[in-house]
């Protein structure tokens, strides 16, 4: 592979031990075009681009692109699991209390893991977690108004 080629989705899915297959390729181009979707925003994005997928088969295929680090996962407290495709940068996450919309916020001090921990307790850190709270623009406009 040379520096000017992107690897294509399928030699991601094999670079990761991963078998090809149209779901699993359908489901890594979802999660990644999407916006911090749910599983069943992932399967419905899945089904527009290959037709029938069981909620099992996107659950599993989940797991497995999450396993192998192509997808990540968050879990706002009180909210569904979110699956994104940036990956490898510990960014952080903002989520509106009243909608929930979630965006990417970048890295406090861009390098991970972005905080330290006022007591490690002997662990090699080596991400931080941090979700902002509040309400995204539409929701503080509705209220306001």
């Amino acid at each position: 592979m040379t520096a000017s080629h992107a690897p294509t989705t399928a030699e991601e899915l094999r670079g990761a031990g991963l078998r090809v297959t149209a779901a699993r390729v359908a489901l890594l181009e979802t999660v990644r075009d999407g916006d911090h979707l749910d599983a069943e925003g992932v399967a419905s994005g899945v089904r527009d681009r290959v037709g029938h997928i069981s909620v099992q088969a996107v659950y599993e295929a989940l797991h497995a692109l999450t396993a192998a680090g192509l997808i990540r996962r968050i879990e706002p407290a009180g909210s569904p699991a979110r699956f994104e495709g940036r990956v490898g940068d510990n960014h952080h996450h903002v989520v509106c209390r009243s909608c929930g919309v979630v965006a990417d916020v970048d890295c406090a001090v861009d390098e991970a893991p972005c905080l330290t921990a006022s007591d490690d307790h002997g662990f090699s850190i080596d991400e931080a977690e941090v979700i902002y709270w509040g309400l995204c623009p539409d929701c503080s406009t509705a209220r306001s108004s």
